[in-house]
């Protein structure tokens, strides 16, 4: 993955994305690539062809506030996707990266998890790994179980494709959230091994890269498809956590009195019923387990 012009990288997915009819330019069948050509975005963003090209090369890295929202305008990038045209332009310095410096959830955040008995929790790090998850959101979905990375899973699990219906718009949305959340720092060791796997295992997950879409999903819509109880649609709210920066606590939940509502809670009975099972499940006696192969081994 290519760390070194990244803002070249943006412009040239974004120029591919952009149709000429939506300018009222003609699109002649012989086009050599999709999209705008260089010399077209030039002319619709006032600069001239060959700083435009300069920019795309990444021979020139000062666009001016000017030039970037005229680009914005001829991409038809959204506030978040501006934005991170501009991270991209003008990049903070780098820190000092923490080496192996794991990410865990803070002991509060897991007991409100698991004060959730009936609302599907989970909370996602840096690369949407999978850090934490009650019972009831690890039943709603097998990629939801933690220690699991929430976009691997999603492309290398077949069975990713029959929990999730609406699974090219879900993959998609994973996709240009996981970009949102890299920024401009896309020489994160993890990051790229990530990016790397996925690229090489799934064509899929390829071609949504290569699109530069910037998205993150804060609030929105899923379904889910559960073997056991049905379809359910959920709405679901991402929140930030403050006290561990880059992580987020993700929480779905039910139109009250749908019928995924009632699936919701058919699921959630479930899993109080299996916890509860295991739980009175007897224990072996580890005493007489013990004293039984001390007598074996002295009267071998």
């Amino acid at each position: 993955m290519a760390i070194d012009n990244l803002l070249g990288e943006f412009l040239r997915a974004r120029r591919a994305l952009t149709r000429p009819a939506d300018f009222g330019l003609p699109e002649p069948i012989r086009r050599r690539s999709p999209g705008l050509r260089r010399e077209e975005v030039a002319l619709l963003a006032g600069v001239s062809v060959d700083y435009y090209v300069r920019l795309e090369q990444g021979r020139d890295r000062n666009p001016s506030q000017q030039v970037l929202d005229a680009l914005a305008r001829v991409f038809g990038l959204d506030d978040e996707a501006t934005a991170h045209l501009y991270e991209l332009a003008r990049p903070e310095p780098r820190r000092r990266r923490a080496r192996n410096r794991p990410e865990k959830v803070g002991p509060g955040l897991l007991r409100l998890l698991d004060s959730w008995p009936h609302t599907p929790a989970i909370v996602l790090g840096r690369h949407l790994d999978v850090l934490a998850g009650n019972l009831l959101a690890t039943a709603l979905a097998p990629c939801h179980t933690p220690g699991q990375n929430a976009v691997r899973a999603l492309f290398l699990d077949p069975g990713s494709r029959a929990t999730f219906p609406d699974w090219n718009a879900v993959a998609a949305d994973t996709v240009a959230g996981l970009r949102a959340a890299a920024g401009a720092d896309m020489d994160d060791p993890r990051l790229t091994d990530l990016v790397g796997e996925l690229s090489l295992k799934s064509e899929e997950f390829r071609q949504l890269w290569a699109r530069h879409d910037v998205r993150n999903r804060t609030t929105g819509t899923k379904r889910f498809a559960h073997p056991l109880v049905g379809e359910l649609t959920l709405d679901f709210e991402t929140f930030t956590v403050n006290s561990a920066p880059g992580q987020a606590l993700v929480v779905y939940h039910a139109e009250r009195g749908s019928p995924s509502a009632h699936a919701l809670a058919l699921l959630g009975s479930a899993v109080a019923t299996d916890q509860h099972s295991e739980q009175r499940r007897p224990q072996p006696d580890v005493t007489a387990r013990d004293a039984a192969e001390q007598r074996t081994a002295a009267e071998e």
